[in-house]
């Protein structure tokens, strides 16, 4: 693989579509205030979604298979969300969680998801927007560009309108926010299927841009932390965040690599860098927690205010 391959398939591209599936818990967990541990859940959903529509349906546009994508994974986020409506905090969390195994389940268990391939990993199909076919390095980075800038644009526009406020007043205050005449149950909901959308969208962009495969072990558990850190590091309530949180969680492991492996020379194998990678991002989550609780956004605009002094 040339340099530039390598930085848009290793690097852009899946930073690209983290940063998406953190937009989306982000506007779940850092605007509206609910917890979710169950992301990488309606990622599968969207990427499995799109995949079958795309199958199944024929001479359907990719485009419209992205959007019915996202509207299947919001169907799946209201469903789990629905404990949201009786439960709060650490109790919403773990009941968000079932969804994370629930999807894997199924997936695995009925072979229909994946048109009943004896392995259960399928490839994904070529990326074909307006009738532009995306292929290469350069050009699946171009087409998960243009998905995830239209779908942060639509975002911001919403955080703007009386939707994006009832979200935050739920957030801060549940009650008074239902004493001055917000919706409450109706935007928790509305927030549950408006982040899985976006999740969703962000599970097509991971299966057919960066790993061009659909397969369940895509959208472990694992998955689902580590977008979770994203919008701890990047910053609660920041789009911003998302996408700094992403930078970091993605290039870290590239400079852990280099830095071990100067250092450490063969001794810093794969098992070893796994092992420090963990270790070092668990520190960093502490360090944000105690030191810095609003993320990497809140610390680059300290950075900006202080360069204009």
């Amino acid at each position: 693989m040339s340099g530039t391959s390598y930085l848009f398939d290793a690097i852009l591209t899946p930073l690209l579509a983290l940063s998406l599936a953190a937009l989306g818990l982000n506007l779940l967990t850092g605007y509206a205030g609910q917890l979710s541990l169950g992301t990488a859940a309606f990622m599968a959903v969207g990427a499995f979604a799109a995949y079958n529509f795309n199958l199944r349906v024929e001479g359907l546009p990719f485009v419209i298979s992205i959007g019915l994508a996202g509207l299947s994974a919001a169907v799946v986020g209201i469903f789990f969300g629905l404990p949201s409506l009786r439960l709060k905090g650490f109790y919403l969390a773990v009941s968000t969680l079932a969804a994370q195994f629930f999807v894997q389940w199924a997936l695995t268990k009925f072979d229909w998801f994946s048109n009943h391939n004896p392995s259960g990993v399928i490839d994904a199909p070529p990326l074909v927007l307006f009738g532009i076919t995306f292929g290469g390095a350069v050009g699946r980075y171009l087409f998960a560009l243009t998905v995830v800038t239209a779908v942060t644009l639509l975002t911001l526009r919403l955080l703007n309108t009386q939707t994006g406020h009832n979200f935050i007043a739920v957030r801060d205050h549940e009650l008074a926010a239902r004493v001055i005449g917000v919706p409450v149950l109706r935007t928790k909901l509305l927030a549950f299927a408006i982040s899985s959308f976006i999740v969703g969208v962000a599970g097509v962009l991971w299966a057919f841009a960066y790993l061009r495969t659909v397969e369940p072990h895509g959208f472990n558990l694992d998955r689902s932390f580590q977008i979770l850190f994203i919008v701890i590091i990047g910053g609660l309530a920041s789009i911003r965040g998302a996408f700094f949180g992403a930078a970091l969680i993605v290039v870290f492991p590239l400079v852990l690599s280099r830095v071990g492996s100067f250092l450490l020379g063969s001794y810093f194998d794969s098992g070893v860098l796994d092992m420090s990678q963990r270790i070092v991002l668990g520190v960093l989550i502490i360090a944000f927690l105690i030191l810095e609780p609003r993320g990497l956004a809140s610390l680059f605009d300290r950075l900006v205010r202080f360069g204009k002094r």
